[in-house]
């Protein structure tokens, strides 16, 4: 499964003394489970007991989105 960096910069940042000459950014993965997880969280009938099972299904989403990419 091809997984790569979603928000890559190669650009140096600077903000006061914190100097970054770049980074890979996160994987596609994580922000496509960061994605569903926003959607399952709006739905208020969810409580906090279900959040595990949320997160474990965000990224069984995010897995189905990455192979649907490869199509």
């Amino acid at each position: 499964m091809n997984n790569p960096p979603a928000f890559p910069s190669s650009n140096e940042v600077t903000l006061n003394d914190w100097v970054s000459s770049g980074h890979s950014g996160m994987s596609l993965r994580d922000y496509f489970a960061a994605k569903a997880m926003q959607s399952f969280l709006v739905d208020q009938c969810h409580d906090a007991g279900q959040w595990d099972l949320d997160a474990k299904a965000a990224y069984k989403v995010a897995d189905a989105m990455l192979k649907a990419r490869e199509l």
